[in-house]
């Protein structure tokens, strides 16, 4: 349950937890910081996926390879990418997504090493064919907040972006769904303003939302015969990038890890 907050007159709400804090009404871990971020981080982009096959991915990743510029952080098939995501109790960002409904949105937090001592908190928003993404970097302790549907710590950020989040997972009755899981292979164009990936080894779990765990018993979400390439650009494709995506011989699919993962309790995304 999400502690209930009276807000006094002249008093802010994160001045209130904060000063609840300090009277060690929370564990002593949580007790008020500042943090060096300088706002949300904002990106407006479209998006587009396809379902790949293994061998095209190891085709079409060594084609991508000659064009764009590889993702400092990719080891030999990429990086790690987790993330826990929140939906309301009759799993509203679900069935908007199912439903097709051109206006909707996901929250997740996000971390690419269990040692990570942050995580990201994102927001997702689609709006016809565009994508706005948030995010705004928080405490691992706090994230572990969040992960147990505590989201009080949100109000100790200065920032708009941390204040809307609470508001809407602590009004809304969001609740942590599933972990998905998976290995990222990307490159970035010419500013970083063009990416594409390869997100291969898809796993989830329903039944544990330990972010930071090394023990995740995970199950497979799309066969291991099969991945996920995603092109994500702002502004317009470069020609030889719309050259090389010819060769795909794929149409975009509407594709969605968290309705994959979802796909054990509600069984119902193809």
């Amino acid at each position: 349950m999400v502690e209930d907050i009276s807000i006094k007159q002249n008093c802010m709400p994160s001045d209130l937890y904060c000063n609840n804090l300090n009277q060690n009404s929370m564990p002593k871990r949580h007790l008020p910081f500042s943090l060096d971020v300088s706002g949300a981080r904002k990106v407006l982009r479209q998006e587009h996926k396809f379902s790949i096959t293994q061998i095209q991915f190891r085709q079409h990743s060594a084609s991508v390879s000659i064009v764009m510029n590889t993702d400092k952080n990719n080891g030999r098939d990429g990086y790690m990418v987790r993330s826990l995501y929140f939906d309301t109790l009759n799993d509203y960002d679900y069935w908007t997504k199912i439903d097709g409904v051109d206006s909707r949105r996901k929250i997740r937090l996000r971390i690419y090493n269990t040692d990570s001592a942050f995580a990201q908190l994102e927001m997702k928003q689609k709006q016809s064919i565009y994508q706005l993404k948030r995010s705004i970097k928080i405490k691992r302790e706090d994230a572990i907040m969040l992960s147990e549907g505590q989201y009080t710590p949100l109000l100790c950020y200065d920032d708009p972006f941390a204040v809307e989040c609470y508001t809407l997972l602590s009004t809304r009755g969001y609740v942590p769904k599933t972990i998905v899981q998976y290995q990222r292979l990307a490159f970035v164009g010419k500013g970083e303003d063009i990416r594409i990936t390869f997100d291969h080894e898809l796993k989830a779990s329903e039944s544990c939302f330990d972010l930071f765990s090394d023990k995740l018993c995970l199950y497979p979400i799309k066969d291991s015969f099969n991945a996920v390439l995603e092109v994500k650009y702002n502004g317009f494709l470069f020609s030889y990038i719309k050259e090389l995506l010819q060769r795909f011989e794929k149409s975009p699919v509407a594709s969605s890890k968290y309705c994959m993962a979802r796909t054990v309790t509600l069984g119902t995304y193809i």
